[in-house]
This record gives C-alpha cells, structure tokens and sequence, in this order.
C-alpha cells in the first residue's frame, strides 16, 4: 500500500469508513454491533524502520512508496512514529554523521521503542564492523542513552542487550514483555492495550481451560491467563517461544505451558491422530479447554484447525485480514454464531483494519 498521509482532521471519517465496511462485510453473519477502538492520530507507531539514503557527505532517512519503489521518500521525522523516535531521529543522525566509524556505508536505521520509554536501535550496514566501529558505537549508545545493535553480512554485535523490555497497566495488573529486535511485536501500543483489555472483557467468566495457538512472545497469554483454570500455548518461532516463556515468570504466571508446535500439529495431536515429543511433560487428556483463542498471520486458520475449532464453546479470534476472517467464520457458521465484535484500527490512514469476533457454539 502507498504510504499514509497523515491528516488528524481526516482520521475519524477514514476510520468510521473502515468500520462500516468491515459491518457491511460480515452483515451476513448477524455481526453484532462493534466495540470500536481507535487509534491516536499521531505518534502511534512503536516501531518504525528507514534507509539511510546517503548523498554527498550527508545520509537521510528514507522511505520508499510502493507505487514509486525507485523514488525515496526524504523524511526529517515521521509523525506516525512513536514521540520518543521523533525526538531521537534527529539527534541520532547528527552523531552518526559528527563520526565516521559510525557513518561509513550506514545502510539502514531500525528503531524499537515501548510504552514504558526504552529504546533500542539498529544500524545496518555494507561493510563489516570493526573494533573501531564498536568503540564509537559505545559512544554513541551512553551519549542518547539508548540500546544499540550493529548489522552487516554474517555480523550481529549487540551493546548489552537485543531486547526492549515493554510495560504497561491493564484491568489492575502491571504487564511486562520482553520484545526482541527483529521479532514481531504489536506496533500500536496503546490499541494493543485495548485488544487485551476487550479479550479479557469477552473471556470473563467463560471458565475451564484456554488453548491458545499463535501466542507468538505471549502478548496474550499475559492477560488472559488469570481468566483460566489452565492455559496450554503453542508458537513455531524459537526466539518467541523464549520471550514467552520469559513473560511467564516476569509476569508471576504459573497457569500457563507454552510448548512450539504448529497449529495443524496441536490439532493432530488433540484429534489422536499423532504422538510428538515435544508434548511428553504434557498431559493433554487433562486439560478440560473451553475456549479456543487463535490470532492467526493473514491465511487464516487452515481446514484442520477449522475443525478442532468446531470442538470449542467459544472462540476467540483475533484477524489481521478480514477476507480469511470472513471465510473462516463462513466455514464455523453452522456450528458457532457471532457473540461480540470488536475494530481496532492499529494502522491509521491506510485501508487495514484488525478485528477481534467471540464465536459461541450455537
């Protein structure tokens, strides 16, 4: 998509716009009436990624629009970047440029940032890293106080530490998450927070034991646990079954098992269909789930967890992508009917909407 153009005047119509489509779209459905959450129009993004478009003796940094790849896109700030990364930018450009161990062939500028106000940057690059490199990159990284990494071919060199440590209240509780660089991560914090706030809303009170899949570095599984007897969590990625499991402890949750298994592995092991080692420390046959939550990536949920779904009272879904969102509640519809509905609106000024539904067996 071209990138945004960010206008607060135009914000509410474009998502009011969103929302009526996404109401028109599953209208078929008997979608009740959503819990809108809406974004700040302004410094909402946490994370935020640039070329550093060298020219002369100067770099900026630089975006490229989809409908113009070849064209960089100058930028002195971005707006839809967190307050603290707009602040940074500038700053951060004029020290690398004051040091030309820093400057030499800057390639790209990664910058992570967390509610809570840490700060974590990375600085590709085209050439290999140096002692020298490392020295000014010290430098650097206690001048801003901030987290550093430096990248090039076949070279990661972290300055402390390659995560950012997130914080942030919910419903009373004060949440902690590790977020590693390179790893995914919700990128609008605060409507983050509101999709935890309305998953715990739609889970109070529906009992028994949780199964989650895709918990990725346990975003969810944080907050929901202490809605649950029981919560058994599966995720592929290795680094995000490691902050999960981090999050666990930093969070005092010990209702929860994270194990790393796919999806359609969960399910075929649910079904009887196949034994996996990894689940050996786990006792599946006493787990008593009534609820099923899945925050998919775009494809949506695959025909064989399709039909475990069918198995579960209640459904939490989370989507980033409404046309696979459709088709799955399309294929549950006959046995589970539209609870709650929610629109949170993590990416304004573009057409993307993410959706949360609560499926309840009919």
């Amino acid at each position: 998509m071209p990138l945004p153009r960010l206008d607060p005047a135009a914000y509410p119509a474009q998502l009011a716009a969103k929302v009526a489509r996404f109401q028109a779209d599953f209208a078929a459905f008997a979608l009740p009436e959503p819990a809108v959450f809406a974004s700040a129009p302004l410094h909402y993004r946490l994370r935020a990624e640039f070329r550093a478009w060298q020219h002369g003796e100067v770099f900026d940094y630089a975006m490229f629009d989809p409908d113009n790849p070849r064209q960089p896109v100058l930028m002195a700030d971005f707006p839809a970047a967190d307050a603290a990364i707009c602040a940074l930018m500038p700053r951060l450009r004029a020290a690398i440029l004051a040091d030309e161990a820093l400057h030499r062939r800057l390639f790209g500028v990664e910058f992570l940032a967390t509610l809570s106000g840490e700060m974590l940057v990375t600085l590709i690059y085209h050439r290999p890293l140096d002692a020298a490199w490392e020295e000014a990159a010290h430098r650097l990284a206690a001048a801003l106080k901030i987290g550093l990494i430096g990248r090039s071919k076949g070279q990661k060199i972290v300055l402390e530490r390659d995560w950012v440590l997130e914080q942030f209240e919910l419903d009373g509780r004060t949440l902690r998450y590790q977020q590693f660089e390179g790893s995914f991560s919700q990128p609008n914090g605060e409507v983050n927070r509101h999709m935890l706030g309305w998953a715990r809303a739609q889970a109070a009170g529906l009992g028994g034991d949780l199964l989650e899949l895709y918990c990725g570095n346990g975003n969810f599984t944080v907050a929901l646990a202490p809605q649950f007897g029981r919560v058994l969590a599966t995720e592929v990625s290795k680094p995000s079954v490691r902050a999960a499991q981090y999050n666990l402890a930093a969070n005092a949750v010990g209702n929860a098992a994270i194990v790393r298994m796919a999806s359609e592995e969960i399910s075929a092991a649910l079904a009887g269909r196949e034994d996996f080692q990894r689940l050996e420390e786990i006792d599946l046959t006493g787990y008593r789930f009534s609820t099923l939550f899945v925050d998919p990536p775009r494809s949506g949920l695959d025909p064989a967890t399709l039909e475990l779904a069918r198995g579960f009272d209640h459904i939490l879904y989370i989507s980033c992508n409404p046309r696979t969102l459709h088709d799955n509640v399309a294929a549950l519809h006959d046995t589970h009917e539209i609870a709650a509905a929610a629109a949170f609106d993590q990416f304004p000024y573009t057409d993307h909407l993410e959706t949360g539904l609560l499926l309840r067996r009919r």
